[in-house]
């Protein structure tokens, strides 16, 4: 083979390489988060990623189960959407193999009536709606505990149940039910447990509507999550310095205003 050829096959294998590395550099990350505050914060900081060159795609997903399966699956490459008690309960009972790299926001559970104006009007025997799965159903029975209306077991930590409910004075009733459908059940009941997102999303203003809202000392902050082999990707690091920017903060109290707050 002749030198120029040489040169020529050399180069164009280093124009491939060069090509290849770009592509790779050029990749979009999936984004899964839940629809509402979760997916507007999150647009917020793809407009920021986007200067720096790192494109994400936003998928919006209705329900608290699928983000971390598509996650662990990876159909996602990264996930903004739940606290870390549920995140924990679902790495225990499914074996995810996805940890937190951050924190996010805090989103105010409350307790919303449309028969009632205060926790005192509640009866004996009035029915509440509370989350089916076990870490927001017993934040739940934790913010009535907080209010007087019960006492739950201390031995069942965060993921309390009815079964848990050692004192019940009013001899309160509980329905169970997947937390994106309270809010529409609302009219159906007493009182209902909602999460901010779904309240949110249905029209209810948390510290206007709420008769009880959890204080910004919550435990129940959101978080990032990702598959464990990325918890140290560069990529990882620059959407969790997005978030926990000024820029972000300032994005979640103009837009919010004290509804949903920053955690970090």
């Amino acid at each position: 083979m002749s030198f120029s050829r040489l040169f020529k096959s050399v180069a164009a294998a280093a124009l491939g390489a060069a090509l290849f590395a770009s592509a790779a550099e050029a990749k979009v990350y999936k984004v899964g988060v839940t629809q509402g505050p979760h997916e507007q914060v999150t647009e917020a900081v793809k407009a920021q990623l986007a200067k720096q060159g790192i494109e994400i795609e936003v998928i919006g997903f209705s329900d608290y189960v699928l983000p971390n399966q598509a996650l662990n699956d990876g159909d996602l490459d990264i996930n903004s959407f739940q606290h870390q008690p549920y995140l924990d309960n679902q790495i225990k009972d499914r074996k995810y193999d996805i940890v937190s790299v951050g924190k996010t926001i805090v989103l105010p559970m409350g307790i919303y009536s449309n028969k009632i104006k205060s926790l005192n009007d509640f009866k004996k025997g009035d029915t509440i709606g509370l989350p089916n799965d076990p870490t927001n159903g017993g934040r739940a029975l934790l913010l009535l505990q907080t209010a007087g209306l019960i006492k739950v077991d201390p031995k069942a930590g965060l993921r309390a149940g009815p079964a848990d409910v050692i004192d019940n004075p009013k001899g309160l009733k509980f329905v169970e039910l997947d937390a994106a459908q309270l809010p529409r059940a609302i009219p159906d009941l007493v009182g209902a447990a909602v999460n901010t997102n779904y309240a949110i999303q249905a029209g209810l203003v948390p510290t206007r509507d709420a008769l009880l809202v959890e204080d910004a000392n919550s435990p129940y902050a959101n978080v990032v999550a990702v598959k464990s082999a990325n918890k140290d990707a560069d990529w990882v690091k620059a959407f969790v310095a997005a978030y926990h920017s000024e820029a972000t903060r300032q994005f979640i109290l103009d837009t919010f205003k004290g509804s949903i707050v920053p955690a970090f």
